[in-house]
């Protein structure tokens, strides 16, 4: 890993063929005081007001959440990301992660104030024209109107382009008439304005703004939900609703341009959210293991309850390290856009759309991450976390959304890749090169030698070196023997999407902690150094497991075994004894009652 102070522009999917400079990486170590402040007033609020009205809340009276968001549209929350041009605060993305941590604290509030300022507010921030931000931006960023997103329908839910909602033009020109229905629809029991995805004349999907007072517009029953019971969910119904031809946002056909860039924000976004009740989860269950005494003492004694706080609070560092990384990349590369200036929505959508791999794959990692540590503070807790009584029970059923919302995580797994893909062959990414590189290495040719990692977390950085050698081989080979048929083989897609989850949370880990030894001393990072030492341990075992499934999967005989000795080669490394390293990260869990960093 190098260091300089060059200002650098990092192409997205780059970390696979390239060491990124530690300058170039955000760290949730360099937030600003102010960063901070914003972060505890909202805290403030969200453990004055939402906290104590959770159970309240989840009996999905929606006047309760609407007095909420309410209040919470006057401290600036759901403005934070809105142009201050139209009365928002106009954050950085890493702030914003800050503020998704935060609201993480009731799943259905954070849902539903994240409908609203992000994916219901951000399609007429980035797409609609200047009577249509004077129109509703100011409303919705003091949550004097609320917002909702309406793209999924029984037909369509991952394959949104499948839709059947219609828009036909009025023979005056002067509406558009929707029918059709959608479902599944965030805040449909109370917001004001939806962000409605219809096919004109049943071809050019599009988008619009749809009044809740529109004639012909009706939402049904809330839904039964599993979990993020606060939240309002309902069917919605559009019978001849006329639309005004000036709440079309955008042109007709750009709804799938409109869907997926709002997506990949989301994505981005669930990265922190996820990661706030990861760190709640922990602090529960530290909390409770150190209170909760079997066999005449404290559980958090026990080696196996020490290994689970232990292997939580792993997967949390790790989730932090690569969601704050990914935001600081699009931050970094729209440090001189600003709304106001000529052309800056699609300027900061193509800083968006310039990491949409990454955040794919922190979206897929963190609600993963989330759904493990919120299981072992459910164990933990033993028969205590199967009770309503206890918060992990709530932050056990909440999770499990997370790995549907913006695209199943096998959706983001198959998106990785192809957007990967694409790039390589558009010529953005010189992965060819590097791969044909590669080959001559690993079957023999000689390498141009290569400075070895050294100092801190050498080891580390050589397997994080070889890991990326190991999803280029593989990938690399799949593509050669299945060309364009590849996205038919999508086991074998989803199998190179988890080689690049597992690589770029374990050299996120590492950047994180290289950084913070280099600017606070080894001694403030030796922590996060022992927690990358236990995940890098971890992780190029489950990479060795993937890529032997994979070559198998699609070679046989000598060329097998041919490959199999390369890869036995790369992920070749030296053992540890992670248990002792267990030890000490639970007894700095425990000593802090949670989350330590």
């Amino acid at each position: 890993m190098t260091t300089s102070t060059t200002k650098q522009y990092l192409k997205g999917g780059s970390f696979l063929i390239e060491d990124h400079d530690l300058d170039a990486v955000f760290i949730p170590e360099e937030f600003t005081e102010e960063d901070r402040a914003m972060a505890a007033s909202i805290e403030e609020f969200v453990d004055a007001e939402v906290v104590p009205k959770i159970k309240q809340l989840a009996l999905g009276h929606n006047e309760d959440m609407v007095a909420l968001l309410k209040q919470a549209g006057e401290l600036g929350l759901l403005g934070a990301e809105v142009p201050e041009a139209y009365g928002g605060m106009e954050i950085k993305k890493t702030t914003a992660g800050l503020i998704s941590e935060i609201t993480s604290k009731d799943g259905g509030f954070a849902v539903s104030a994240g409908a609203h300022a992000g994916i219901g507010t951000m399609p007429i921030t980035y797409f609609g024209n200047k009577a249509q931000k004077e129109r509703y931006l100011p409303r919705l960023a003091t949550g004097e109107i609320l917002a909702a997103y309406a793209l999924t329908e029984t037909s369509s839910g991952s394959d949104a382009m499948n839709a059947r909602t219609r828009a036909v033009l009025s023979e005056d020109g002067s509406h558009y008439i929707l029918n059709g229905s959608k479902m599944w629809i965030t805040n449909a029991g109370f917001a004001d304005i939806f962000v409605v995805f219809a096919k004109i004349d049943g071809e050019q999907f599009s988008a619009f703004i749809v009044e809740r007072g529109f004639e012909g517009f009706d939402v049904g029953a809330e839904e039964k939900k599993m979990g993020i019971k606060s939240s309002s969910t309902r069917l919605i119904t559009l019978d001849n609703v006329k639309v005004p031809v000036e709440n079309l946002l955008g042109q007709p056909g750009d709804g799938s341009k409109i869907a997926f860039n709002i997506l990949n924000i989301g994505r981005l976004k669930l990265g922190p959210g996820s990661l706030g009740t990861c760190k709640l989860a922990l602090n529960a269950a530290a909390g409770y293991a150190l209170e909760r005494k079997a066999f005449g003492r404290s559980i958090s004694e026990f080696g196996l309850i020490q290994q689970k706080l232990a292997d939580m609070a792993v997967q949390t560092f790790a989730s932090e390290s690569l969601s704050y990384r990914t935001a600081g990349y699009v931050d970094r590369i729209l440090e001189d856009v600003h709304f106001g200036q000529e052309g800056a929505e699609e300027g900061i959508l193509q800083g968006v759309r310039e990491y949409a791999i990454e955040c794919c794959l922190v979206k897929v990692f963190a609600t993963e991450a989330l759904d493990f540590v919120g299981d072992e503070a459910v164990q933990i807790h033993g028969g205590y976390g199967y009770s309503a009584e206890y918060d992990v029970e709530r932050y056990y059923r909440d999770s499990r959304i997370n790995r549907i919302f913006e695209g199943t995580n096998e959706i983001n797994r198959m998106l990785a890749v192809d957007m990967l893909l694409k790039k390589t062959m558009k010529g953005e990414l010189p992965v060819m090169e590097k791969l044909q590189a590669l080959m001559g290495e690993l079957m023999g040719a000689p390498a141009a030698p290569a400075d070895e990692p050294a100092g801190l977390l050498a080891e580390q950085q050589r397997i994080v070196k070889n890991a990326k050698k190991i999803a280029l081989f593989i990938s690399g080979v799949a593509v050669q023997k299945y060309m364009q048929k590849l996205s038919e083989e999508q086991e074998l897609v989803a199998m190179g999407a988890d080689l690049l989850i597992l690589t770029y949370a374990l050299e996120s880990m590492v950047l994180r902690t290289l950084k913070v030894a280099r600017d606070q001393g080894e001694e403030a990072a030796s922590l996060m150094a022992a927690m990358t030492r236990v995940f890098a341990h971890d992780a190029i075992e489950k990479i060795n497991t993937v890529g032997k499934t994979a070559l198998a999967a699609f070679q046989e005989g000598e060329s097998l075994a041919t490959m199999l000795k390369a890869l036995r080669a790369l992920v070749r490394h030296q053992p540890i004894n992670t248990v002792a390293i267990r030890r000490d990260i639970a007894a700095a869990v425990l000593a802090a009652k949670g989350y330590p960093f």
